[in-house]
């Protein structure tokens, strides 16, 4: 393309070669101005117009606004409601885990009362207009108060259940012998190698050599030694004054100074000491007095009604 410019008189006169790129280049140029002076004339005229009240541009600047307004409106709104309706099922949550926790309070043994928690308050959310953002935030803090007070009500009573079952691991209610028979009872007896009347001070259980003996609960050995009457003997100290006894092994597989678990293998059925044939003598003490370790036992079988402490010395007194 050929672009000649003269002068007014024709008397000069200038010839300007463009190309195919060039022209293209100054098409857009020129293009690329046109909507920056339109751009702005109209931004100078919708904002003068809106500034000194221009009839119709004061009109579509006020139907703008109120578009944006209603939309603005509208999406929170939708986030309100969406958030209203979580809340709701973050309180039907809140009223679950409350009633978890009553239930377990009387498991634990806890009341609470023991604990700072407010009184409970009413059910799920339905709310019977929209909320606003301040009542959201209001019930969102309350939200917040309760789910503490649950959580240290839950801690309270972690920690009593864990103790009620190390404590419940600490009475011998485990069964030395598995599955094994019962021989002599605890009580007074005619003594089979004398054939006087005697006190035997535990409960026989007869079994092949060998046969594993468990610990009847937790605690530390506190003898492991050779006895003339009981033998090889290991004795248990469980805490609160309770040992239990094992006599007659074959063969000892603790030391003094162990700590043993509930159900551990210590030693194995024999038939050294004072015996007449291979068995296993065990023997629990409370406060070095002789109990029935059959009282003991029957309880293992009834866990759930076992009460943590130890039974009292003087209803389970010899006489």
């Amino acid at each position: 393309m050929h672009l000649i410019i003269t002068d007014a008189w024709l008397a000069n006169s200038r010839a300007i070669y463009l190309s195919g790129t060039k022209l293209v280049i100054a098409g857009f140029v020129a293009a690329l101005g046109l909507m920056l002076v339109a751009a702005g004339l109209y931004h100078w005229v919708f904002l003068k117009g809106a500034r000194e009240g221009w009839p119709v541009v004061g009109a579509l600047v006020k139907l703008v606004v109120k578009d944006e307004s209603a939309q603005r409106e509208r999406f929170m709104r939708e986030n309100l409601d969406m958030m209203a309706r979580r809340l709701g099922e973050m309180q039907a949550k809140v009223m679950q885990l409350e009633s978890l926790g009553e239930r377990l309070s009387g498991l634990a043994g806890v009341s609470p009362a023991d604990v700072k928690v407010a009184p409970g308050r009413g059910g799920v959310l339905v709310p019977g207009h929209s909320l606003t953002m301040e009542e959201l935030q209001s019930t969102l803090e309350e939200l917040d108060k309760l789910t503490d007070q649950r959580v240290d009500l839950m801690t309270v009573m972690e920690s009593r259940l864990f103790d009620q079952k190390i404590k419940k691991m600490m009475v011998p209610t485990q069964e030395p012998v598995l599955g094994g028979n019962l021989g002599s009872a605890f009580g007074w007896r005619i003594d089979p190698l004398n054939g006087r009347s005697a006190l035997h001070t535990g409960l026989d259980f007869p079994s092949e050599p060998g046969t594993a003996i468990h610990a009847a609960a937790g605690g530390v050995v506190v003898t492991q030694e050779f006895h003339p009457a009981y033998g090889n003997m290991v004795e248990i100290d469980h805490g609160n004054d309770l040992l239990t006894r094992y006599a007659h092994a074959s063969r000892v597989l603790v030391k003094k100074g162990d700590l043993v678990r509930r159900g551990q293998v210590i030693a194995e059925v024999g038939t050294t000491g004072r015996s007449t044939g291979p068995h296993l003598h065990f023997e629990v003490l409370v406060q070095g007095v002789y109990q029935d370790p059959k009282k003991f036992l029957d309880a293992g079988r009834h866990l759930p009604r076992l009460a943590v402490a130890a039974p009292a010395v003087s209803s389970l007194r010899t006489r």
